[in-house]
């Protein structure tokens, strides 16, 4: 799937990303569906983010074997993902900061990233829970 460089996309890749499990992977708990949408929405939040600019595209690519759901996010930046701290807003609530500490939780050791021509991506796989 490819995706504007915007935030509506994130919405987009969580739905295309339910979809394609449903239609590919029937017998997925919707358990591991639930995590699979929720790496799908951290990692194109970071690529919007961090590896786009306006009138950049976002790719998608989601792989189903076996017991496990791959999924890649590639970008046009070769800037390598890395943690930062969550920042505050005013009323003390922190929105940004958390993907990666999501990603080593959800799929500890799963993930990554590597560099292609004109870009990266990253990636994680989940593995089905039964």
């Amino acid at each position: 799937m490819l995706l504007a460089s915007e935030p509506q996309s994130v919405r987009c890749a969580r739905d295309f990303v339910r979809e394609f499990l449903v239609h590919h992977s029937p017998e997925a708990p919707g358990a591991h569906i639930d995590v699979v949408v929720l790496v799908a929405s951290e990692l194109v939040t970071n690529a919007y983010r961090y590896g786009t600019e306006p009138h950049d595209l976002i790719r998608v690519i989601l792989d189903v074997e076996g017991g496990r759901t791959r999924i890649e996010v590639h970008d046009p930046v070769r800037r390598a993902p890395r943690r930062r701290f969550a920042s505050a807003e005013q009323d003390g609530e922190s929105t940004r900061g958390r993907g990666l500490v999501i990603l080593d939780a959800l799929c500890p050791g799963q993930w990554g990233f590597e560099n292609r021509p004109f870009g990266k991506f990253v990636w994680a796989e989940i593995r089905q829970v039964c």
